[in-house]
């Protein structure tokens, strides 16, 4: 099984207490180290520029990562660097939707990137969970659905997605074909006490399905190489002087 990290960012963390796993590597991103002392939550590790941070720095003698403000990678894309250098595979983020929609989107986009490395990722929100498939599948346990149904929806993250089924769900797609353009996947439904499996065989899905659902098992084609990346702690070279 893989370790999981935690990652804690200064998004909305909505209603609910986050559920940190015994033994998980937890990781304040920036302004998420203000949600971790409201909970009482001690991170592993401290990383960000501090400009959405409320309350005092990091004090001595914690391990805190410093950014420049002035950098290419945003601060939740370096806390996931830290927990895969920390052997993570699996990663839980709380405070990675709402507030600022570009935020939102670029957390999105690091889902689909941690599934093209063969990890997991999943984005805690309002009543939701946001995750990614890459040439593999996701199974859901049976479980029961109230009468007012929770949606579950699927986008394809690459240009196409080729080979996806949603077995189970109330709208059962079968070896079809989703582009980056397509809505049709949006509002699925989960059926009461039935399995469901999203699959894709080539290409990156984007997953919604409802908070209360366990997370599903995850099984892959084949494997994946390479990292996402080291740590970059240098200012941006991009910029115009």
């Amino acid at each position: 099984m893989s370790k999981i990290c935690v990652i804690f960012g200064a998004g909305e963390y909505y209603a609910g207490d986050p559920m940190v796993p015994d033994g998980a590597y937890v990781v304040a991103a920036d302004g998420g180290l203000d949600h971790t002392r409201q909970l009482g939550i001690a991170p592993d590790v401290i990383v960000g520029d501090f400009d959405s941070l409320a309350g005092h720095l990091p004090q001595d003698g914690t391990y805190t990562i410093a950014l420049p403000p002035l950098k290419d990678d945003p601060d939740m894309l370096s806390a996931l660097k830290v927990g895969w250098a920390a052997g993570c595979r699996e990663f839980r983020v709380y405070g990675g939707l709402g507030g600022r929609i570009d935020h939102s989107i670029s957390c999105m986009q690091l889902m689909a990137l941690l599934s093209r490395h063969g990890a997991s990722g999943y984005l805690y929100g309002d009543g939701l969970i946001v995750t990614a498939i890459t040439d593999g599948s996701l199974f859901f346990r049976a479980h029961p659905v109230p009468e007012d149904g929770r949606m579950v929806s699927v986008f394809s993250h690459s240009d196409v997605s080729l080979g996806v089924n949603e077995p189970g769900l109330k709208y059962e797609l079968r070896d079809g074909t989703l582009t980056n353009t397509m809505v049709q996947g949006v509002s699925n439904e989960f059926r009461d006490n039935v399995d469901a499996t999203i699959s894709v065989n080539h290409g990156t899905l984007i997953v919604t399905f409802p908070i209360e659902v366990a997370l599903p098992k995850v099984d892959r084609l084949h494997d994946f190489d390479g990292g996402i990346g080291e740590l970059d702690t240098a200012v941006s070279k991009l910029l115009v002087r």
